[in-house]
């Protein structure tokens, strides 16, 4: 069981007790993937449209040359870019259908046009053959024993997803980072407009004494997650947190913290980061979600449904904690291939220094006070 299966367990079961504090490795042999009854996400289904389109335009030995050189080893380029700006005749219909497939990703995570395009490719596999390549999507589902590939001919492919190709093999995926940007704007607007205080509202007018000097935080001092044996086709894991309290004028209060750097598990970091500003909290206590962006993520409905759950929370003079309420508020769909939950902190404090586990036993904070000073 990987670790965010056993997250997502432990999770539900502690939230309802309410105590929470085979293998083919070139395209010689063409293997039908297993159809399965398991839903396809929109967001699959458009990376899936995308990897196809794209493996039949590289029969295009030119296209294929050129597509190699721009994309090389080990970076991400962005997809619509690549047939945007490619020389070769043969890339022309592959820019309207990512065209296509970029809008349904856009709409499947609840972003707007001006996002951009989302969809990436990369290159890996034995990039130094001189076998033609496949095209694959990273599967959603972390346990998943094989990738489904597409050749040149459009014909399916099944590989390892645990030991690397010895084949060149582009890897159609999602920029996490860019949607994790474009989707914390969201949910902070989408938020403030039901009604819930974030850092998209305007802040209450008895914060400007306390800016006025500066403001105690907690700061991440060093952050840890547990080893979830990442495979090869996957890339880096792109983490936010939802922190949850009471603003200063007695509502329930979101704010929202992107961890870029939160790359690879069993890694610990040393950000310096800011996680909770307490000027913006009435009470001495919030709680945090750590959630990861796997690809399908609507913000959107993510958004709503927070919002729905918090908004029923009145301050009856004490804290009350939250981390339950934006757990069980959490879509359904979020919680189908291991999906976005990471873990949570309960009942962090502005006194809060020193080394922390989330309730979920997999991430790790070390906290310290830290006065921001005003200039």
């Amino acid at each position: 069981m990987s670790v965010r299966k056993q997250l997502r367990t432990a999770a539900c079961g502690l939230a309802l007790t309410g105590v929470l504090v085979a293998t083919a490795q070139g395209p010689a042999a063409a293997t039908p993937a297993a159809s399965g009854p398991a839903e396809v996400s929109p967001v699959t289904a458009a990376e899936d449209a995308a990897a196809r389109a794209l493996a039949r335009s590289l029969a295009d030995t030119a296209w294929r040359a050129e597509a190699g050189r721009t994309v090389g080893r080990g970076g991400e380029t962005g997809l619509a870019a690549l047939a945007d700006g490619a020389r070769s005749r043969a890339a022309a219909p592959l820019a309207a259908e990512v065209a296509a497939a970029d809008r349904s990703v856009l709409a499947a995570k609840g972003l707007g046009a001006g996002t951009g395009g989302l969809l990436t490719v990369s290159l890996t596999g034995d990039v130094d053959s001189r076998r033609a390549p496949l095209v694959a999507v990273a599967p959603s589902d972390d346990e998943a024993g094989a990738v489904t590939a597409y050749d040149t001919a459009g014909r399916r492919h099944t590989l390892s997803a645990t030991e690397a190709p010895k084949v060149p093999v582009y890897v159609v995926g999602v920029d996490g980072e860019k949607a994790v940007e474009a989707g914390m704007a969201v949910l902070e607007r989408e938020l403030a407009a039901a009604g819930v205080s974030t850092a998209a509202a305007p802040a209450p007018a008895a914060a400007a004494g306390t800016a006025a000097t500066g403001f105690w935080t907690s700061r991440i001092t060093s952050v840890r997650l547990a080893d979830d044996k990442e495979t090869w086709i996957k890339g880096d894991a792109e983490i936010f947190s939802i922190v949850s309290g009471f603003g200063l004028d007695g509502k329930v209060r979101v704010d929202t913290v992107t961890h870029p750097y939160l790359n690879d598990a069993g890694t610990t970091y040393y950000p310096n980061q800011i996680l909770v500003n307490w000027s913006q909290y009435k009470y001495n206590l919030a709680d945090t979600v750590m959630m990861e962006d796997d690809g399908d993520t609507d913000y959107s409905a993510l958004a709503k449904a927070i919002a729905a759950a918090l908004l029923t929370i009145a301050d009856l003079g004490a804290y009350v904690p939250l981390v339950d309420p934006v757990v069980d508020a959490i879509p359904s769909s979020f919680w189908t291939d291991d999906a976005d939950f990471v873990d949570a902190w309960y009942t962090l404090a502005r006194e809060t220094t020193g080394t922390r586990d989330g309730a979920g036993g997999n991430g790790r904070f070390t906290f310290d006070r830290y006065w921001v000073s005003a200039l």
